[in-house]
């Protein structure tokens, strides 16, 4: 590959950032124009210039690393235009995954790959081609096969359950009974095969 890519890097763990700063750098094809560990280190250096190729990790100490997302939308300079956007983390579940894909995400890697084989999803992603890990994108296909069997109030009360909340949040969210959240819960089991909370979490 012929032209230099930046590449801003987004995570919270030292050793993992200059780690992947250094295998970047060594490359020959990346430079590594800058490196955050929170999103509000990242807003303030990305203001000053736009990468080609911004790398994120999801759960950050100040907020989800996605959402550096959106204020880079609202941000962005006339003349700019968004990097390609990448995700390493150890999260693969459908609820961040989908929430990253609907952002535009164009690799999504969980942190159990290597840096050679993320290096080759970025230069994959810089031709725009899409790139999902295999481990992923299964995950993906059977949460996607899971709600297709759902109406949308049982795949809304999935999609909380995945999150992490509990019924008398989802119920205060959505307007609903606790009882309600229960009984869709126990539709949701028997019709997905699925027979605990802790499983369908890890979706």
């Amino acid at each position: 590959m012929s032209k230099t890519s930046n590449v801003f890097i987004i995570e919270d763990h030292p050793i993992v950032r200059e780690g992947l700063a250094a295998f970047f750098e060594s490359r020959g094809h990346f430079k590594v124009s800058g490196a955050a560990s929170n999103l509000d280190e990242a807003k303030k250096l990305l203001s000053k210039e736009m990468p080609d190729i911004l790398l994120i990790d999801i759960q950050l100490e100040d907020g989800l690393g996605l959402h550096i997302i959106s204020w880079l939308k609202g941000n962005i300079k006339q003349n700019e235009k968004l990097p390609v956007l990448a995700v390493y983390s150890t999260f693969d579940d459908f609820v961040h995954v989908n929430a990253a894909l609907g952002l535009g995400v164009m690799v999504y890697m969980n942190k159990r790959r290597g840096a050679s084989e993320l290096e080759k999803a970025i230069l994959q992603a810089l031709e725009g081609k899409k790139y999902i890990d295999d481990t992923v994108e299964a995950k993906l296909n059977i949460a996607k096969d899971l709600l297709s069997l759902l109406t949308n109030r049982e795949a809304e009360i999935l999609i909380l359950v995945n999150s992490g909340l509990s019924n008398k949040q989802i119920a205060s969210q959505l307007g609903i009974s606790v009882r309600t959240v229960q009984n869709i819960i126990y539709i949701i089991y028997a019709k997905t095969g699925i027979n605990s909370r802790q499983k369908l979490q890890e979706l």
